[in-house]
């Protein structure tokens, strides 16, 4: 054998040996990998091929009692554009209609859309903003502009959507109706969040191509679980009117604050909640805190009342007795008690010491009853629950206050003195919320039965009942019936001939209280809180109602028959002439516009994919202003806050994302 020959033999055989052994590596490498090392790599291709994907749930709606929408979920979308998936030829021949399209949905000219376009597209931008918090209504508007219509892969979209809460009333009753979220707890949605909140469940998919995904059985899936709804017991046409009366007033005093509750007599049920605060010196007005509940506060005159309870049921006094109001001022431990009406009221009965809202009176008929045991007094006031918190699930119920004569401490304001039995009489140097106090009067409406506010009738999952929430009685008598019969007379005659006769109407009745108090007092500002506490009609009542209006602009005026009491009526005759009466009367019903109105926009505007412009003339200004901005438009107002008496669109016209409309 040739030399050659032996050299190419042996070469053949090298490489089969390598061949042969690396033939061995790969086999033990393989039977490595699937015995010791499969395990890992089968979890990672599973992990590429099967994912877990997030099933959302739904938040709970809350209703009004009538099932107006109150609170709801909708959907939020945030838009980008990936540059690089969109093809050069499909940019080129589409980017000047996507401009277009661009530019009216969101008002910035085409030229603008071109260059960012164009300039994303030369640096290779894969994740470039588009817009932000898109309602359901553009965002599916957008996805059928140019080149966005062609999906993720080929048109570059990418969408990231949320959840957020929306309001159909706007602001109206937003401390009442709440939220649950980073600010907190608050109002109804706060205090029931556990039943409203959703439950999100997950379900695993395959891939089975590029970018699609099939879903597969998982014993261990997670059904998603939406939140019950809470159906209310705010009723919408009454809390409309309680709204606008309230902001009526308080803008006509240039007031700093106010807030009026309606409640139905027999269940407690709260029918409307409104609270107002002043946005700075020449700001409009908007729910800044729920007053009602929080605030407790001297109540002055509307506490009269409760002293005059306290001394019937006690057989200390009697309406009749006769109490010399003096020349309507005394003197006690060197500190003046003054009426109103200068010169005093002379001798009066008791029963008219309270249709006028005698302080003297009142004061001298506490101190002579129980100057020897204010024990008896202050507990008489306990016994009617003004001494500690009725207890409601909204968070942030004011701590009422009632001095103590077993409390005495020097230096400490809260400390019993001579001057606080007196005082206590009328109203001063207690506190209490507006809740409190209207808990209180609707007891006597109800013939001595107290009952707890109510705020919640019950809840539902998929339309099928799931709890009632049932009234609650806090004290079934407060009094005997002849001295609840007593005080109901007394509050009727109030508005027949005492300090709120300016409220009387022969047409229905109404009976209450005024309250004047005086606060900061103890500077050299003098401010004063204005109230009216009281039901309707006198003889049956279905509501009970109080409205406070506190610092009131002086100079306009500060009686609470002035300023509380005409918000008091409005409602009571909206709510008689819309409610109670059968037959048609002719009233001087005050002009406010039903909420049914709004909420009937908001649900048109959120559903119809029509961009065209609505009507909102004879709307108030605030909710009209929620309706246009809900349609994306910018609203400028011309003259004072009220009602919309013109537009500048017509309805109907056809508007776009960011156009500017003035309201007259």
């Amino acid at each position: 054998m040739s030399t050659t020959k032996k050299s190419i033999i042996d070469r053949l055989g090298w490489l089969v040996l390598m061949l042969t052994v690396l033939f061995v590596v790969l086999a033990v490498r393989v039977g490595y990998i699937q015995s010791v090392e499969g395990a890992h790599y089968r979890k990672i291709s599973a992990q590429r091929t099967i994912k877990t994907d997030t099933v959302f749930a739904n938040r709970g709606n809350i209703y009004a009692t009538s099932g107006d929408l109150l609170a709801t979920t909708m959907s939020k979308y945030t838009v980008r554009l990936d540059m690089v998936s969109i093809q050069n030829d499909v940019f080129e021949k589409n980017i000047n209609a996507l401009s277009d399209s661009l530019s009216v949905l969101f008002g910035k000219p085409s030229s603008y859309y071109n260059k960012y376009l164009r300039t994303a597209k030369r640096r290779r931008n894969r994740y470039l903003f588009l817009a932000r918090d898109l309602g359901y209504i553009d965002y599916a508007r957008l996805k059928t502009f140019p080149i966005l219509k062609l999906g993720q892969y080929r048109g570059g979209l990418i969408t990231e959507q949320r959840n957020v809460r929306a309001r159909p009333l706007g602001e109206m009753g937003v401390r009442t109706i709440g939220y649950a979220d980073y600010r907190g707890n608050v109002g109804v949605e706060g205090a029931y969040i556990k039943y409203l909140r959703e439950h999100h469940g997950w379900r695993k998919k395959q891939k089975i191509a590029k970018g699609q995904w099939k879903p597969i059985n998982d014993k261990n899936e997670q059904e998603p679980q939406d939140g019950s709804d809470v159906i209310t017991t705010i009723d919408v046409n009454i809390q409309d009117v309680a709204h606008h009366a309230l902001l009526e007033q308080l803008e006509s005093f240039e007031a700093d604050h106010g807030c009026v509750v309606v409640m139905e007599t027999k269940t407690g049920e709260i029918r409307a909640i409104a609270n107002l605060g002043k946005n700075g010196p020449n700001g409009g007005y908007y729910e800044k805190r729920n007053y009602a509940i929080y605030e407790a506060q001297e109540p002055g005159s509307t506490f009269k009342l409760a002293s005059l309870l306290v001394g019937l049921e006690d057989k200390k006094v009697d309406t009749g007795d006769v109490i010399d109001t003096e020349k309507g001022r005394i003197k006690v431990y060197g500190r003046s008690i003054i009426d109103s009406h200068r010169g005093g009221y002379g001798k009066i009965s008791l029963a008219r010491a309270i249709e006028v809202s005698s302080n003297v009176g009142i004061a001298k008929m506490v101190m002579e009853s129980y100057s020897s045991n204010p024990q008896q007094f202050v507990n008489g006031i306990n016994k009617l629950g003004f001494g500690s918190k009725i207890g409601v699930p909204i968070k942030g119920e004011g701590k009422p206050f009632i001095p103590d004569p077993k409390y005495v401490k020097r230096g400490d304001p809260k400390s019993w003195n001579g001057l606080s039995l007196p005082w206590m009489a009328w109203g001063y140097g207690v506190k209490v919320t507006a809740l409190q106090l209207i808990t209180f009067y609707n007891a006597i409406a109800n013939d001595g039965v107290m009952v707890k506010p109510k705020f919640i009738k019950e809840l539902r999952n998929n339309g099928e009942v799931e709890k009632s929430f049932d009234p609650v009685v806090l004290n079934s008598k407060i009094a005997s019936k002849e001295t609840i019969n007593k005080l109901q007379t007394i509050l009727g005659n109030v508005v027949k001939r005492g300090t709120g006769e300016g409220l009387y109407s022969p047409n229905f009745s109404m009976a209450g209280k005024t309250g004047t108090c005086q606060t900061e007092y103890w500077t050299d500002n003098t401010q004063y809180v204005s109230s009216f506490a009281g039901f309707f009609p006198a003889e049956n009542p279905k509501y009970s109602c109080i409205v406070v209006v506190n610092k009131p602009n002086k100079r306009k005026g500060y009686y609470g028959a002035t300023v509380a009491a005409p918000v008091f009526k409005a409602i009571a005759q909206k709510i008689y002439t819309s409610e109670m009466q059968e037959q048609e009367v002719m009233l001087d019903t005050p002009v406010l516009a039903t909420v049914e109105k709004s909420n009937k926009q908001f649900q048109k505007e959120n559903l119809n994919t029509e961009s065209k412009m609505p009507n909102v003339s004879g709307m108030p200004v605030m909710d009209a202003v929620s309706v246009l901005e809900n349609k994306g438009l910018k609203v400028a107002l011309n003259g004072d806050l009220g009602f919309v008496k013109k537009q500048s669109i017509r309805q109907g016209v056809a508007i776009k994302k960011g156009q500017q409309v003035v309201l007259y």
